[in-house]
């Protein structure tokens, strides 16, 4: 092209710059630019906070008023007297836990229910471990009866379990002391397993791990349908055992889970309460008292409300620590991951 054609042409027509190749905000006009990309991207992220609000307010409402009640509670000096009048409990600041923490039946209470906690979580999560190992070897339609019976037996009302429990250990009638008198002999007809408080700690263990077993059964077993078969058939064909199977090829896939229902079952077992007061008749002795009996027997039974309240004040603080390091150990497994 010749000068002349190019003066004849005019001047250069500028083309038209595209907003979404720099990212300017005009490109927001077409309805599909970054600003309304980013617009939707934040509805997205809030959308299941939104779904969950009714959730929190719920909860929000029938557990933080209490709680705040119960820490506010723990500081005051609250009797009969201002329960029933109305009238402002005296202020008395960290006086109830310096009371409570000063006190050797407190300390005794809390080891008696650690000590409590750890057998029970050690049968349940043994016992149910095993179990669900089992049920995967078992065939479709036995499976599906245990897990009938499982599920039957997590079902029944507290109070139901408790008395058959109660008549299973009954001094003169109970089926226990039938089976062991036939097995040992008559000196056992009219055994009272509650005049010692192991063998009463014994028979109410029993319920306890009875009760969860269950939903820690259940539980496992829905991780163990996780753990690829081909990986331990592959373990088994290279020579490795049937507990090294089980060390390096399934316990890792259902640690996690396990590590869930084990810290689950320390804060059930840890706040036990019907369990004992029922096999105890309402009435259990003080050598039968864990935190939670103690708690309300010096709420309700010495009338001292404002400690009864700082021991399950300090309960709690005790099991937010368990869930503290549950979630650290949480963390940990993603981290790893």
């Amino acid at each position: 092209m010749t000068a002349a054609d190019t003066k004849a042409a005019g001047p250069p027509v500028p083309v038209p710059r595209d907003p979404e190749a720099d990212g300017s905000p005009l490109s927001d006009q077409g309805g599909n630019g970054p600003l309304k990309q980013k617009r939707k991207r934040k509805k997205g992220e809030l959308l299941p906070y939104l779904l969950i609000l009714p959730a929190i307010v719920a909860i929000a409402a029938v557990y933080l008023y209490p709680l705040a009640k119960t820490v506010i509670m723990s500081f005051q000096d609250m009797g009969r007297r201002e329960l029933w009048s109305g009238d402002p409990a005296p202020w008395v600041g960290f006086d109830q836990f310096t009371n409570i923490l000063g006190d050797s039946e407190f300390w005794w209470v809390t080891f008696r229910t650690v000590v409590f906690m750890a057998v029970c979580v050690t049968l349940t999560m043994g016992i149910g471990l095993l179990i669900s190992l089992l049920m995967r070897r078992l065939s479709n339609w036995v499976r599906l009866i245990l897990t009938f019976c499982l599920i039957a037996a997590w079902a029944m009302p507290l109070m139901v379990a408790a008395s058959i429990f109660r008549f299973m250990a009954d001094s003169d009638y109970g089926l226990i002391n039938t089976l062991i008198a036939k097995v040992v002999g008559e000196d056992w007809l009219g055994h009272n397993w509650y005049l010692d408080p192991i063998q009463g700690f014994a028979i109410i263990t029993l319920l306890v791990v009875w009760g969860a077993i269950p939903f820690v059964v259940v539980t496992l077993y829905a991780a163990l349908t996780q753990v690829p078969q081909e990986l331990e058939e592959a373990a088994s064909l290279d020579g490795a055992s049937s507990f090294g199977i089980f060390r390096y090829v399934t316990w890792p896939v259902i640690k996690p889970v396990f590590s869930m229902v084990a810290t689950l079952s320390v804060i059930w077992d840890f706040n036990v309460f019907g369990q004992i007061w029922l096999l105890r008749g309402s009435k259990p002795e003080p050598e039968y008292e864990t935190l939670g009996l103690y708690s309300y027997s010096k709420a309700f039974e010495s009338t001292s409300f404002s400690q009864g309240t700082a021991i399950a004040l300090i309960t709690v603080i005790l099991l937010s620590a368990v869930a503290v390091y549950y979630l650290r150990q949480l963390m940990k497994t993603g981290e790893v991951e």
